[in-house]
Parts: C-alpha cells; structure tokens; sequence
C-alpha cells in the first residue's frame, strides 16, 4: 500500500475534527503558509504531476472491482456491471477504488483539504438551497474525506477528457478544457486565499450566476433547460411519479392514509416487514442527528411507506432506500433518501486500516457541510441492520448539466466553472494559502495535468476493455438493459 501518510503530517497536519481544538493555538499565518507552498515547488516539482505510468505492482483491475462488490446486495450486481461496461465515462464514474490506488501513488505535496474524493466531471450539479435558491455545487460525497488536492483535481480532469472523448471531441479539444479547468481551479484558489476563511463560506453560485459565468450560448442553454428540469424535481412532483393510491385510504386526508411506493424491479423493489421497521427505527435515531430547529420540523411528518430504490453506478449494490413522510394535509409531503456509507476510498491510502471515522454516515454529511456553501438542512445519519446510512433530502431539485449535449466549445466553458467550484469547496476546509503558493500564477499546473488526464484517459480505455473481457468470459454477472447512456444522472 502507498505510504501516504508520513506526507500528510509534516506540512498540513491531521484532520483538526479528529483532534482537540482550541481557539488559544498559536496560527501559521497565511504568508508563512504562501511560502511553505511556494517552497513545495522545488522539492516537489509541479512537473512530477504530469506522467501517468502503469507502477509494476499496480493491482489487477478486476481484483479491485470485486473487492468493492464485496458487501453489496448480490441481485444488483449486474445493473452495476451493465452500467460501468456501456462505456469508459460509465467505467470510470464506477470505479472510484481504481483511481483511489493509482492516484496513491503519485507524487503529493502534502497540503490536505477535505476533497470529494469522486469529484468526476457528473459530480456537479443542481440543488436547492435552505431558502428556496437553485445552487450549483459538489453534490456528491459518498468518499469525501481529508486528502491530497491533487488527486480530486486529477480525477476531474480525467474524466473531462474521457467524457468529451465519448462526446466525439478531439484530443485537442479535451486538452484545451483541461487547461480551462486547471486555470479556474488556480485562479480561484488564488483569489480566495486572500479572502477571509469565514467569507469564503458565504461564497455561492446560484443558477443566474452560473448562467452569467458561461460564455458559450450552448452551453447557456443546455444550464436553462437543466435548472428548469431541476426545478421540478420536488417530493409533491414525485408523488405520482413514485406511489398509488392505496386500497385503505379514506380520502379524509389523515397522515399515513392513502399512498404507497410503487415497485419497479429491480430499480424500485417493496420490502418485507423485519426491514422495513430496521429502516423505520433508524430514521427515528436519524432525528437525534438534526439540529433542533429541524427536529421540530420533523416532528410534524409520519412516516408512510418506504421502499429499496437503485441509483448512480458507483453506488449501485449498496443499500439504498426511499422513504415517504406525510404531513398534516395530503399535499404536505417528503422524500427522504437513506444511502448505505462505507469506508472512503481514499481513506486506507491517508491513514492505513485504522478508521478515523466512528459513522461514515456522519463522515459523509459533515465532509459535505464542508465542501458545500449551502447544504440540506435535512442531512443526518443513522444505523441499522448492521450497517451505516446517511440521510438527505430526496428529489431536492437536484440535476445537472447533461454532458451528452456539450459541443467543443461547452465542454471547454463548462469545464473552466466546474473547475471554479472544486477550488471553493477545497478553499472553504483548509490549504488554500499553500496551494496558492504551490500552484503560482504561471500555466505549469495546467500543463501537467493535462498531460496526465490524457495518459489517464488513455488507462480508463485500457480498464474498461478489460472489465468489457471479464463479462464476456462469464466472470461477472451483467444487467444489458442497464448498459445505456453513461452520462444519466
């Protein structure tokens, strides 16, 4: 296993949620901090970023595979395989664990913010804000955890060049938007170092905004069409999309009467009475984990039905669930989502076998609160059935961008805003004076990991060829009526 984290202490310390706080410590001032990153360049070249070589002892692909398989609902396996197979940008979206072991092994400057950890090019997108705003952010957190800048940044430029590569772009042209998001990352690190750390959470991009950030008409369009699709995805629209009308209901509009989910195998699937009550009691203990304000809220819905509900790819096999609370009136309704966590990806390479996270359902809701501006308000965590969940808000006017629709010039301008985004949520947490200093004001970061996403993109071809192998030798299991468009949400 790469030895990562003797590189991490040295310069940025551990996780300061791990340890005791103090508002009496002596600070690295920001200058001093400036300078340790500037420093870094020297002893650990910008240019040591830029080569991707396949290391003699990297695992086999598909070992890494089955091992995260390992733990997920067996029926469901093969919609996971059927997506990642129908092509690189779906290979790439799931296997987070593969990248997670090669991305270890590069050269690091040590500076650790808290990163996605899965920050690929679909990872941003649409959600509504605790005052009713449709805001773009980092919108998924399944392996966020505190780590290297540099491989959430290697990750998202990768999967720029695989996905314009799958959108028919030239190599030319996916290297010129790697260069347009690598500029934005810096750019704004740059400018946001010398802001103060509380005002960079007061930092946001709303939909207008993004709309006025975009300078390529398409892509300004294809922002209007998704916000306003985003903008439906409520729990009242998803009512008659995802239940019926039940047998016993009594049409007085009484709390629990009158709605069920309805299923869909394997995608939406009912569940039996023992797990149902797991997942009943366990969003009663999820309540424990709002603020009190929130408690209250919550304390005006009942719980009505719940259901097992597939999403993603990366996430596929894991438990996930829906359920339905009704208010006091029949139109007073909520989605709540409960997603199995497991260890981060990334976590084994920053701080070996030992765990720093008690509940990683609690490590995905508070790496999120720091990564985003706005969060749900509804986010929690809870346990049952021998296992960890987070909890969110479902249909909270989430989407994103489609990436299926981006010409050359849309890839490149949407690629330099998705770039802006990562540097705020990594500014928001910690390092954003080292890495200021590291990455400078010249255009050398850009031309590295523009060589590297090329190299890596080239990898994903590689890996997804061999998976395409595994499953037609009968190795896995597949779903082919999952294997459609990668780019679904």
């Amino acid at each position: 296993m790469p030895q990562f984290t003797r590189l991490l202490r040295p310069i940025a310390g551990a996780d300061p949620a791990q340890g005791t706080l103090s508002l009496r410590s002596r600070l690295v001032s920001r200058e001093e901090r400036f300078e340790i990153g500037r420093t870094l360049r020297t002893t650990r070249p910008v240019s040591a970023l830029a080569p991707w070589r396949v290391e003699r002892d990297r695992p086999q692909v598909m070992r890494l595979i089955n091992a995260s398989h390992e733990g997920r609902l067996e029926h469901l396996i093969g919609i996971r395989v059927g997506r990642m197979i129908g092509s690189p940008y779906g290979f790439l979206r799931g296997s987070a664990v593969v990248m997670a072991d090669d991305v270890a092994r590069l050269p690091v400057t040590g500076i650790t913010p808290v990163v996605g950890g899965d920050a690929h090019l679909g990872n941003f997108g649409f959600y509504r804000s605790p005052e009713g705003e449709q805001v773009i952010d980092i919108n998924d957190f399944d392996e966020a955890h505190v780590g290297a800048w540099e491989w959430d940044l290697a990750r998202l430029t990768a999967s720029i060049w695989v996905a314009g590569r799958e959108n028919s772009q030239t190599d030319d042209t996916c290297r010129d938007a790697v260069l347009a998001c690598v500029t934005a990352y810096r750019d704004e690190v740059v400018r946001l170092a010398d802001e103060p750390l509380i005002s960079r959470f007061y930092e946001r991009m709303d939909v207008t905004q993004l709309t006025e950030t975009a300078h390529d008409p398409t892509l300004q369009a294809a922002i209007r069409r998704a916000a306003r699709a985003a903008r439906k995805r409520t729990s009242d629209r998803a009512l008659p999309r995802f239940t019926s009308a039940t047998d016993d209901a009594d049409g007085d509009g009484a709390a629990g009467s009158g709605r069920r989910i309805v299923a869909e195998p394997p995608l939406i699937e009912r569940l039996d009475d023992d797990v149902a009550e797991q997942v009943a009691q366990g969003l009663d203990e999820y309540l424990t984990t709002l603020p009190a304000q929130w408690r209250r809220v919550m304390a005006w819905y009942e719980l009505v039905d719940v259901a097992h509900k597939v999403v993603g790819v990366g996430s596929v096999g894991l438990r996930a669930y829906v359920a339905l609370l009704q208010g006091t009136s029949p139109d007073d309704v909520l989605f709540l989502q409960l997603k199995q966590a497991r260890r981060s990806v990334l976590a084994r390479y920053v701080h070996g076998e030992h765990a720093w996270h008690d509940h990683q359902g609690q490590r995905v809701v508070e790496s999120q609160q720091a990564l985003q501006t706005v969060s749900d308000p509804l986010l929690g965590w809870t346990s049952f059935g021998g296992h960890q969940y987070y909890v969110r808000t479902f249909r909270n006017m989430k989407g994103t961008v489609p990436l299926d629709g981006l010409d050359a010039g849309a890839l490149i301008d949407y690629a330099g805003i998705v770039g802006s985004l990562l540097a705020k949520g990594h500014a928001r947490t910690s390092g954003a004076s080292m890495i200021s200093g590291y990455l400078g004001t010249d255009d050398a970061a850009a031309e590295a990991f523009a060589s590297f996403a090329r190299g890596y993109a080239d990898q994903t071809e590689a890996d997804h060829a061999v998976m395409v192998a595994a499953v037609r030798a009968g190795e896995l299991p597949v779903d082919e009526s999952a294997t459609g468009s990668a780019f679904r949400p």
